[in-house]
């Protein structure tokens, strides 16, 4: 499994003009195909007058599921350098869509090849992406009287706190690096004398920083 990989900050559109012809890009950040699918129909749906909606997605942070659509432009000109733009950059997680409203010059297959790329390419920088890491998920339980500082503490230290529950005792979810867990243990005794308890759980993504 990947340690980490970089997706979209966050849905956006970035417009662009070559030789009159509009091309709009539509970008999300897409869990699952089925997510990535929707967003297609989507931004299909809002542009119905539109000469073509090109499309292309990856998803996976190993990339295991890559798909594109020309949607009538010649094959090969736009899905695919959409896709090998995403791909350059590392993204995972997305789907774009590249919205074309003709605009009376035929670019060429070349010209297509570059539009289609290019557009995708602005809109990565517009919208900006995030670098997200593979946690251990845990769990700290301790007593109210520490708790406060507990969580501070987990806090100024720059670990993720995802989940704080107050019940008899306090339970605070934390997410850590798996090579950081044994350091964590250590620490967790020093900070709270051996009175916390620690427990491991699954695994996830989180965000660590723009891409």
């Amino acid at each position: 499994m990947q340690e980490e990989y970089r997706t979209v900050a966050r849905a956006g559109v970035h417009e662009t003009e070559v030789n009159r012809s509009r091309f709009l890009c539509a970008l999300a950040p897409a869990a699952t195909e089925e997510e990535a699918q929707r967003f297609v129909a989507q931004v299909r749906k809002e542009h119905p007058t539109a000469t073509h909606n090109c499309f292309a997605y990856v998803i996976g942070a190993d990339a295991s599921v890559q798909k594109a659509s020309d949607d009538g432009e010649p094959g090969g000109t736009a899905g695919v350098p959409m896709l090998q733009m995403i791909m350059r950059r590392e993204v995972r997680y997305a789907a774009a869509v590249v919205t074309r409203y003709y605009g009376g010059v035929k670019l060429g297959a070349g010209g297509l090849i570059r539009a289609y790329g290019g557009a995708v390419g602005e809109a990565l920088d517009a919208v900006g992406t995030v670098t997200r890491r593979r946690y251990r998920l845990a769990t700290v339980t301790v007593d109210h009287q520490r708790a406060g500082k507990l969580e501070n503490d987990l806090r100024t230290t720059g670990r993720s706190v995802h989940d704080v529950r107050y019940a008899e005792a306090v339970s605070i979810g934390v997410g850590l690096p798996s090579a950081d867990v044994e350091g964590f243990r250590a620490w967790l005794a020093d900070v709270t004398a051996g009175s916390a308890t620690f427990e491991l759980g699954g695994e996830a993504y989180g965000d660590v920083r723009p891409g």
